[in-house]
Parts: structure tokens; C-alpha cells; sequence
């Protein structure tokens, strides 16, 4: 059997583990009892999402294609990835609950799995993307919805961050930008993001880290919609959880 097979096969049976996930992760506002031994924040998404980044790297280096758009994926690839390991631990603020190790060794097993499936399909296993491909409308298309996704998840994180002013505790209602519609507002970010890779790769890995993304994230974004009703009796009745007008 050659690699190509394997691939798929690790590929559907990766898709078929993200169909399984309902349980909302126990970090953050939803940490709870139960999940073993524990390491701060910092050093939890430092853990997690590094093998995305260098994985990512490895493969392009690897994959024997280096042209204008495998650069164009590799680029686009890092500019979240190198945000989320390398800039957002550093700015969250102390006070959260630390994070399980249990959760954070399985984002980096989630990490090297995805990162593999992309970048060795990307670079080595599809047909080569023609120079064409960077005008192609599914590009185009697809990275106009990353960026718009990228600056939701931007701006989200900084309205969570700023909810408290200085000597103040205990949580607020965000009430800007893409939190006046969906309680998750960071996380319909991040969707997004990953929506438009799979539409600008126009690749099967990259519907499925779509598809993982949701199955991930959707419960979290209920659970946490759910906790802003029981803690706020004010809370805006109008709002989804994490699809605007939808869910």
C-alpha cells in the first residue's frame, strides 16, 4: 500500500474521530474537576499549537514543491498559527483556570495529525497547483473569507481581553464588534479562517480541518452561550451562539 492510500485512510479516519467530539474541552470558563494534572495557560497553548507552525514548515521543506503557491499556503498557514503559539499566550491576562495537560497533549496530537494531512498533501501528495491557481476565484474567494475570519478572531480576543479594567474581576458581557450577534464571537472567527482554507486549497484536508473546527468549537460556543444566559439576566435574548441569525 502506498503512501497515498494510507493517507486517505488516516485522512476519513481523522474526519470520523472530529464526528465524535460533543464534549466541551475544560479550559477557561469551563474548567472542571476530573482531568488530571494541570499546566498554566501559557505553557498549555504553547504545548498545543506548536506542532502546527513547525509541522506545517517541515513538510514545505520536505515536499519538493516550493513555488509561488505552495509559499502563498505556506504563508497563509503561519499567519494564524504563528499568532496563536507565538503572540496570544503571551497577552492573555493571569487569573484564568490553568489548563488540564490531558487537553493539551491531545491539541498537539490534534496539531500533528492536521498539520501532516494538509502540508504533506499540499506539497508533496495532490496534483501540483499551476501558478494559475493564485487568480483562480476559489483562492481568491476562499482567502478574502480566512482574512475576514482572521481579523473576527483578532478583534474578538481583543474585546475579551479588555472586558475588565485595571484591579477589576469577574466577567463582563462583550457587547463589540462580532459579540453583538454570536456569544463566540472569537470562535466564528476561527471557523471562518478555516471555511476559507478549505475553499482557497479547494483540498479534501482541508474540509475536514473545517469540519473538525466545528465539531470542536460549536459545542464550546453553545456551552458557553448557555453559561451568559445563567450568569447575566440581562443577556441580549437576540444573539446566537455562534453563527449569527442561525445558531
Amino acid at each position: 500500500m502506498d503512501e497515498r492510500a494510507v493517507f486517505h485512510w488516516v485522512l476519513w479516519g481523522f474526519a470520523g474521530v472530529g464526528s465524535l467530539l460533543l464534549v466541551t474541552a475544560p479550559y477557561g470558563r469551563h474548567a472542571r474537576r476530573g482531568w488530571g494534572p494541570t499546566l498554566s495557560n501559557l505553557w498549555g497553548w504553547l504545548v498545543m499549537e506548536i506542532p502546527a507552525p513547525v509541522g506545517m514548515l517541515v513538510f514545505f521543506l520536505l515536499g519538493g514543491r516550493q513555488g509561488p503557491v505552495e509559499v502563498a499556503f505556506l504563508l497563509i498557514w503561519q499567519l494564524h498559527y504563528c499568532q496563536r503559539t507565538f503572540v496570544f499566550p503571551f497577552l492573555m491576562k493571569p487569573g484564568d483556570p490553568p489548563m488540564p495537560l490531558s487537553i493539551a497533549l491531545f491539541g498537539t496530537l490534534f496539531n500533528l495529525f492536521n498539520s501532516y494531512l494538509n502540508g504533506r498533501w499540499l506539497f508533496t501528495l495532490s496534483d501540483p497547483y499551476p501558478a494559475t491557481w493564485l487568480s483562480d476565484p476559489r483562492f481568491v474567494a476562499g482567502l478574502a473569507i480566512f482574512l475576514a475570519g482572521f481579523a473576527i478572531n483578532l478583534h474578538s480576543d481583543h474585546v475579551l481581553r479588555n472586558l475588565r479594567g485595571p484591579g477589576e474581576t469577574g466577567f463582563k458581557i462583550p457587547r463589540r464588534g462580532m459579540f453583538r450577534f454570536v456569544s463566540a464571537a472569537n470562535y466564528l472567527g476561527e471557523f471562518t479562517e478555516w471555511v476559507g482554507w478549505a475553499v482557497l486549497t479547494w483540498s479534501w484536508p482541508g474540509a475536514v480541518f473545517a469540519f473538525w473546527t466545528f465539531a470542536n468549537l460549536g459545542p464550546r460556543a453553545i456551552a458557553t452561550h448557555r453559561w451568559y444566559h445563567r450568569t447575566f439576566p440581562d443577556y441580549p435574548r437576540n444573539r446566537k451562539a455562534l453563527i449569527p441569525f442561525v445558531l
